[in-house]
């Protein structure tokens, strides 16, 4: 048994140097060392724990499932904190005997200890399987483990908590999981050392049983909770009905399934996060109770108001129901699941603004919302995202120290949610004194889009932890979408256990080895180059993806600016430049690039230049796929801006040729995403339709996944959707199915309008494009769930044809030569 020391780990793998860590800011949180307390006393037994994390190992690496012990310690043992600690194995003498000892605290410490151990000793990663999935061929057989220090690893949390979700996931990513895809991201967490997860499934069902109890029947809740694809907003109370009514069979389905789900989680000894309620009540509650203060919220996205789907009720959290209905819901749910971790979830306000500003008023709210939790469950945490203060400017430092201050200090937890871009903890004196969670947002509505700010993720929860006077109790990630930009993921997730800052110079280094099983120095100057560039975004924006195939915009190419500007083209058609400006800012999004994209494109190259070494990897055969597609689209991109300058300029020749060129890019990128089954269209839908009980449920289940991803929310006739394309994708199928169709309609007004000497008939592309995507929002084609062609030959045959020479003099030169013929 050979010894594989990293000497980049050294330093902070050694025994004696992780002892040495910071206080922990939960000292002065009585309320939280108390429920941490409480979670020690309520976990399930060691050998429980122990039990689930064997499980694991079996399901992950089952050849080596004699090779590890685990064993579950106390928090004396590692100083009072939550730690795992690695060793050689005392007994260990021969093959089919433990080799290494894991101790921690938890089923999850002793997961985390696994999987720390995997990647830095043995060289392995994990990942989502849409991702690549797990890279552990790179493991030593049993019986040939490698050692660690003599003196074993040490590795504490510096903070207690390491929280997941956010509350959109559960429907960008989620909506369609079954058991086994369930299993699958309970492992995934627990690997990763998540204590803090979110757990929103079949809540439902435990509202139907509550509000029963107000005298509120099942079908007085039909236009209440959304379709499967669009709880979370329903549930947020932005939205009512959209997408439903929702089957008896799929209530009762998710709590069924959320039994499970539960159960794992604490198995595994993590505190999962239940909702709680907000205020967000059911038309019919306004009529069985009449003298209650119930509100009507505004417009949320629908194009025209329509009280079919906005503007939800809201009851006040001053009357006296509210506390009844809180205290029921918290109830039912521990009458259901048997127990709870006592914290929970509650956004009254997300993306929805109190009706009145005084600080009083919205005090006298908060601690309403609290006497609900706390009625039905003395131990209560609330547990706040923090998205409303990021995103309201409602919520002004005197409103918002109301809010947070409205609860004793330790009950209210709060996330600061896009804190690797936006932080709140530095502006607003830590959030008036009140814990919060260091999180990292990344990812908007599961777009596919390679993007992160490494050095923020590897720093930000480190300064913000040893800041002075800091309250940081967690760290957290709450994208709205996973199963994307794994390198992103794999940094954040270790920061649950780093005491100091990353040198992410050495840790990119050391990633493609362990992401791809072997160590090639082209593939290292690769992911140099990609974290000095697709992962170093500093401009502070937000990246949703705006890239032209798939958020196509809907405006007058006549007055797209070519420089970046809003301005007025050559072409004279007579509509007012106002009208003509507000039609352009409502309607389209110039996509985002903060990087150079000829490094990108070499870094294309040198993936390229390496495949032959690595195809066998599934790891690599995602991120070429991945980073061929990122280089492509935004080639694809400029295309679409050389053909709206060929439009301006009166060129026919060009903006056929141009077109033709973009509409044939987006077949090939079609064509390169079905190498893969992580960009596949076919499992979202069939998944869909698997938690079907018959055909009608079928065809409603599979709309809500067509239309989530397409136009999202309503529209009429004229009107697309404000929400359009928010949960675009790259997906194979999509991709020629439906983003072909529509930029293929939008160019052929450009080119009538060219050949007529008319206007772009702007509301004429609309109707058809409306009617374009709400017929394949309704249609029941069949899209495969296996991937096909070969990733490597596809991605070099589309650099060769596109990317290695990206002269648009030459393009239009080649197109003309192929229209000879």
């Amino acid at each position: 048994m050979a010894s594989t020391p990293i000497p980049l780990l050294l330093s902070l793998l050694f025994f004696s140097a992780l002892c040495l860590v910071h206080s922990s800011p939960l000292i002065q949180f009585s309320h939280l060392t108390h429920l941490l307390d409480v979670h020690e006393r309520e976990r399930p037994s060691a050998l429980v724990q122990e039990a689930a994390t064997r499980g694991l190992l079996n399901r992950l690496l089952p050849s080596h499932s004699s090779s590890f012990d685990f064993q579950i310690i106390d928090k004396e043992t590692c100083g009072g904190d939550a730690c795992f600690i690695i060793s050689n194995h005392p007994s260990f003498s021969e093959k089919g005997h433990p080799e290494i000892l894991i101790r921690g605290g938890s089923g999850v410490e002793l997961s985390a200890g696994l999987h720390w151990y995997l990647k830095n000793w043995c060289m392995a990663h994990i990942s989502w399987d849409k991702t690549g999935g797990t890279q552990l061929f790179s493991v030593p057989t049993p019986g040939s483990l490698p050692h660690v220090h003599p003196a074993g690893v040490l590795i504490k949390r510096p903070v207690p908590w390491n929280y997941y979700q956010n509350a959109v996931t559960s429907s960008y990513s989620m909506a369609w999981w079954d058991w086994e895809r369930w299993e699958k991201e309970i492992d995934w967490m627990a690997l990763q050392g998540i204590n803090l997860p979110l757990a929103f499934n079949g809540q439902e069902a435990i509202w139907q049983k509550v509000f029963k109890k107000f005298n509120i029947s099942n079908s007085d809740l039909d236009d209440f909770f959304g379709g499967p694809a669009f709880l979370a907003w329903s549930r947020m109370g932005n939205m009512h009905g959209w997408g439903g009514s929702l089957p008896q069979t799929w209530l009762d389905d998710q709590l069924a399934l959320q039994k499970k789900i539960l159960s794992r989680m604490f198995e595994f000894g993590m505190s999962p996060v239940l909702p709680a309620f907000s205020g967000n009540v059911p038309s019919a509650l306004k009529y069985k109770f009449p003298s209650a203060k119930i509100t009507r919220l505004g417009n949320w996205f629908t194009v025209d108001s329509n009280p079919k789907w906005c503007c939800t009720y809201l009851l006040d959290a001053t009357d006296p129901l509210f506390v009844e209905i809180g205290k029921a819901f918290i109830e039912q749910q521990f009458k259901e699941y048997g127990r709870t971790s006592h914290v929970y979830n509650c956004d009254t306000f997300d993306e929805n603004t109190p009706p009145i500003d005084e600080p009083e008023y919205i005090s006298s709210l908060g601690a309403a919302i609290f006497k609900g939790m706390q009625s039905g469950d003395k131990d209560a945490i609330w547990l706040m995202q923090g998205w409303l203060f990021s995103y309201d400017p409602f919520w002004k430092p005197l409103q918002m120290k109301a809010l947070l201050h409205s609860v004793p200090i330790g009950r209210l937890v709060v996330l600061d949610l896009f804190a690797e871009v936006k932080p709140l903890w530095n502006t607003s004196e830590q959030f008036f004194n009140v814990p919060y969670i260091w999180c990292m947002l990344h990812n908007f509505a599961a777009n596919i889009e390679m993007y992160g700010i490494l050095d923020s993720i590897a720093s930000g929860p480190v300064e913000a932890r040893t800041s002075e006077n800091s309250t940081m109790v967690g760290v957290g990630m709450c994208m709205e979408g996973i199963e994307q930009n794994p390198v992103v993921y794999d940094l954040m997730s270790e920061m649950a256990f780093h005491q100091k800052k990353v040198d992410v110079k050495s840790w990119i280094k050391l990633y493609p080895q362990r992401r791809y099983g072997r160590s090639i120095p082209a593939l290292q100057d690769a992911w140099r180059i990609l974290y000095e560039s697709i992962y170093n975004c500093t401009d502070g924006a937000s990246d949703k993806n705006r890239d032209v195939i798939v958020a196509f915009p809907d405006v007058d190419p006549s007055i797209i600016s070519l420089t970046g500007n809003f301005q007025r083209a050559n072409k004279n058609f007579g509509k007012p430049l106002q009208r003509q400006l507000k039609t352009m800012s409502d309607s389209y999004d110039r996509p985002h690039l903060w990087y150079s994209t000829a490094d990108v494109v070499h870094a294309l190259k040198l993936f390229l230049a390496s495949g032959d070494y690595v195809s066998d990897s599934n790891t690599f055969r995602y991120d070429l796929v991945d980073l061929t597609r990122q280089a492509l689209a935004k080639y694809a991109n400029q295309v679409f801006l050389k053909t709206v300058e060929a439009y301006q300029n009166n060129d026919l020749e060009r903006v056929t040729g141009f077109s033709r060129h973009f509409l044939g890019l987006v077949r090939d990128l079609d064509l390169l995403l079905s190498c893969h089954d992580g960009f596949l269209l076919g499992p979202w839908l069939e998944s869909a339709k698997h938690l079907a009980r018959n055909t009608e449920q079928e065809k409603q289940y599979e709309w809500n996944a067509r239309t989530q991803i397409t136009m999202w929310f309503d529209n009429t006739e004229n009107q697309p959707s404000l929400l359009r394309d928010y949960g675009n994708k790259y997906w194979s199928g999509l991709l020629r199915d439906y983003y072909e169709h529509r930029a293929a309609i939008y160019f052929k007004y450009m080119l009538n309008s060219l050949l007529t000497g008319h206007e772009f008939e702007l509301e004429n592309w609309r109707r058809e494009w409306i009617d374009l995507t709400n017929t394949w929002q309704n249609s029941r084609k069949v899209f495969t769930g296996k991937a096909s062609g070969d990733a490597l030959n596809v991605s070099r045959w589309l650099y060769n044809k596109y990317l290695q020479n990206t002269s648009f003099e030459l393009v239009f030169d080649a197109l003309e030569l192929l229209s000879e013929f």
